[in-house]
């Protein structure tokens, strides 16, 4: 299974991009903004926010190769309306109607009630609405995935097999139209099976 670590900063994500350079400017802004929001976040494991964007960003731009100049922003936009202060019209105003309306379609409504059924309830409820979602959106949520478990083993053991089953229940099929993501994810259940 191959593991998308290797860019920890944006200039060495920048660097390496396989984008024309008129993409960069948008990226470079979208790359900042992603960083202002986030701040000092951090992971579940500990690294900075920053790194997940970046995980997620290599896997949809050298991993299937990706190069929509919106959907890269996206990427890097994507967790801030949900774990920031960020509202879809600042992304709106910062980056256009399109890379707004994907980061909306990614970000995970607040759950009704604050008991841990409810926010289970709310975020298989956020999962199934993505299969309604434009391809776009969904290549999004595929890229966010990949960064979130290729490395479920650091994660702790109960954790793991939920959202190895939430993966396989909800975000597989997501990833069936799109020939690398699919496959991608496939030898990720083969790694993972441990977990069924």
């Amino acid at each position: 299974m191959e593991v998308f670590t290797s860019w920890r900063t944006w200039a060495e994500a920048r660097a390496a991009l396989p984008v024309e350079p008129a993409a960069l400017d948008v990226l470079d802004r979208a790359a900042a903004s992603a960083q202002r929001w986030h701040g000092e976040q951090r992971r579940p494991t500990g690294v900075p926010y920053v790194e997940h964007l970046l995980e997620a960003l290599e896997a949809m731009a050298c991993g299937a190769g990706v190069t929509d100049t919106g959907v890269l922003a996206a990427v890097l936009l994507h967790d801030t309306v949900e774990d920031t202060d960020a509202t879809v019209p600042e992304i709106e105003d910062g980056f256009g109607p399109d890379v707004a309306e994907l980061v909306d379609w990614v970000t995970k409504p607040p759950a009704a009630g604050g008991g841990r059924q409810a926010k289970r309830a709310a975020k298989s409820a956020y999962l199934r609405r993505l299969g309604d979602a434009p391809d776009r959106a969904v290549l999004v949520k595929l890229a966010d995935r990949v960064s979130n478990v290729q490395r479920l083993d650091r994660m702790p053991p109960d954790f793991q097999r939920r959202y190895y089953a939430e993966t396989v229940t909800y975000v597989m099929p997501l990833a069936r139209p799109h020939p690398w993501f699919a496959a991608w994810y496939e030898d990720w259940r083969e790694t993972y099976a441990h977990l069924r």
